[in-house]
């Protein structure tokens, strides 16, 4: 089962609201006509922005001519050409990369692809606490030291003008493959590579950095002539851990290597990822969900707690002896993260109840100068959980004050933080996720400014919490010809989340009810002929509901694996009295 958050949805300050998505009913109909399969269906795939019977053929049916061009990638031709001089030669490659899922990754399938034409690789990953994020001087100085004349700098790199000039005075070029937005000056490299660049005519901009990675590697075998499937496919499966744990849109490009990647994943991973999934009790067929809960946070504890060479080295490894040693040390420390996670959020909602203005308040930006720098991203997170506001939670590092930000929906952080940014000695991400560093005495301007700028562009709307629904489904239309099209959207992730699904006068069958422990509910429900078993968590408050008469509740359809048999399994996120 995976970990939990510290608190459910279902004890919010404010009631879960159901949403409706729209979506275009014409449109449905006319694929409807095309496709012949159930109305239902097609609207789910109007909503995903599939409206033509091409688009469903590629939407289901994904391949490898569906990827695109690399060379589309703004300074794509510079990049393939020195990684062709650099091996050709011989000269000493340092491939450096973020201390999280994304970077570790990113290195760890650059290292794999280069070393069929070199041996002459290094790699680097910057410690969280002494360097920070992104390109490092100390990281240039150990290039330096080891003789490289070629770094590939990967999910980091955009902003850092400073340190690829001071590694161009140390007579080291970079070839840089990122993905974050750009600032006003791009950094002097001989490359760089990122789909986000305002110049960049590459058609798809949500790549991971991994994703940039294997981009460049793409090109690389495309200019040389080299087999696709010899080279490209075997590192799929590091591909697919960076895209889930990322958090990046499951669409187009993305959603066609997680389809690789994840079947990669299934069936030949490297060996450190075949360990690590074991060692999580993770079973294929593998989702999106799996790997971003069994898979991430393990590989993400190396650089919260420790070096997250470590990461690289457990995907990197060759004996399953070390390989295990090392996924067990790396469980261990996740194991460490949780409970550190779990104090930082405990303190975190002492502090904001007691706090007597609370509902009138836009954002939430928290310090405590003992948090755990390594901890408070996810911590964050939890936070917006609970209370439904972008929120920045700070701690104390080399006397200044470094946070984590993570936001609701239709609020840019980024932006947040632009509009603070004379405020701030540095800020970086995204809209929903962001990092930023300021001096301890500038707190309390930055967060009157930040909680002005909430109040100004954040809607009422947005700091409730929500439940989008696709559509509603009664359980007879839930047939073994259903599923089997309703599967193949998979993988599901941000922009093509699992169908989330309304049904009406629910009954449930009295003895495939129980009230378990922790506060979950079992139920076997019913509406007309079929009846189908579901789990509620965190939802035994309702269990007189569902006795008592027939409910509405809100559900995703999942598969349940049991001792060589296959089910389906309605996994409850709400329930309410009819109407």
């Amino acid at each position: 089962m995976p970990y939990l958050p510290a608190f459910s949805t279902k004890k919010n300050l404010r009631p879960v609201k159901w949403e409706t998505i729209p979506h275009d009913e014409a449109a449905a109909a006319e694929l409807e006509h095309e496709l012949q399969i159930h109305p239902l269906l097609c609207r789910l795939l109007v909503q995903r922005g599939v409206r033509t019977y091409e688009e469903a053929r590629r939407f289901f049916r994904p391949s490898w001519a569906h990827l695109h061009d690399p060379f589309r990638m703004q300074d794509m031709e510079a990049a393939v050409a020195r990684l062709t001089r650099a091996i050709a030669d011989e000269e000493r490659i340092l491939l450096y990369g973020d201390y999280d899922v994304d970077g570790t990754t990113s290195v760890a399938l650059m290292h794999t692809f280069l070393s069929h034409f070199t041996d002459r690789l290094d790699y680097y990953i910057p410690d969280r606490y002494r360097e920070g994020y992104g390109i490092s001087l100390q990281g240039m100085d150990y290039a330096a030291e080891q003789g490289a004349t070629l770094v590939i700098a990967m999910d980091c790199g955009i902003t850092a003008v400073e340190q690829v000039a001071y590694a161009h005075s140390k007579s080291i070029d970079c070839i840089i493959c990122d993905h974050h937005l750009s600032g006003d000056t791009l950094p002097d490299a001989v490359a760089v590579l990122d789909p986000q660049r305002k110049d960049c005519d590459y058609p798809y901009k949500y790549l991971s950095g991994c994703g940039v990675a294997f981009k460049l590697a793409q090109g690389y075998v495309q200019r040389h002539g080299l087999s696709f499937e010899e080279y490209l496919l075997p590192l799929t499966d590091l591909l697919a851990v960076s895209i889930a744990c990322d958090i990046v849109p499951i669409t187009d490009e993305n959603r066609t290597l997680a389809r690789f990647g994840l079947a990669r994943l299934a069936e030949a991973p490297c060996l450190g990822l075949r360990v690590l999934t074991e060692m999580a009790n993770r079973k294929p067929p593998f989702a999106i969900s799996d790997v971003v809960f069994g898979v991430g946070p393990v590989i993400n504890a190396a650089g919260r707690l420790g070096d997250a060479r470590e990461a690289v080295a457990l995907l990197l490894e060759c004996d399953t002896i070390t390989a295990h040693r090392r996924t067990e040390s790396l469980i261990t420390r996740n194991l460490k993260r949780r409970e550190l996670d779990r104090s930082v959020v405990t303190e975190a909602r002492g502090l904001l109840d007691a706090l007597p203005d609370l509902d009138d308040r836009h954002s939430l930006v928290l310090m405590q100068p003992h948090w755990h720098k390594g901890i408070i991203g996810i911590s964050a997170s939890r936070v917006v959980e609970r209370y439904h506001r972008p929120t920045i939670m700070l701690t104390e590092s080399n006397g200044q004050l470094v946070g984590s930000a993570r936001s609701v929906r239709g609020f840019d952080l980024h932006r947040a933080l632009g509009h603070c940014s004379d405020l701030l000695v540095n800020y970086g991400g995204h809209a929903f996720a962001a990092g930023l560093t300021l001096q301890p005495e500038r707190l309390g301007d930055f967060r009157m400014r930040f909680e002005a700028y909430a109040a100004e562009h954040l809607q009422e709307a947005d700091k409730e919490a929500s439940l989008s629904i696709a559509a509603e489904l009664d359980l007879d239309d839930l047939t073994p010809r259903f599923w089997k099209i309703l599967k193949q959207m998979e993988p599901h992730g941000p922009r093509n989340r699992r169908p989330v699904f309304v049904a009406r006068r629910v009954h449930t069958l009295d003895k495939g009810t129980q009230l378990l422990k922790n506060n979950h509910l079992m139920l076997r429900v019913r509406q007309g002929k079929l009846s189908f078993k579901g789990i509620a968590f965190g939802q035994g408050e309702h269990y007189e509901l569902v006795t008592s008469g027939p409910f509405d509740m809100v559900f995703v359809v999942e598969e349940d694996h049991w001792q060589g048999r296959t089910s389906l399994r309605l996994s409850v996120r709400d329930i309410r009295a009819c109407g």
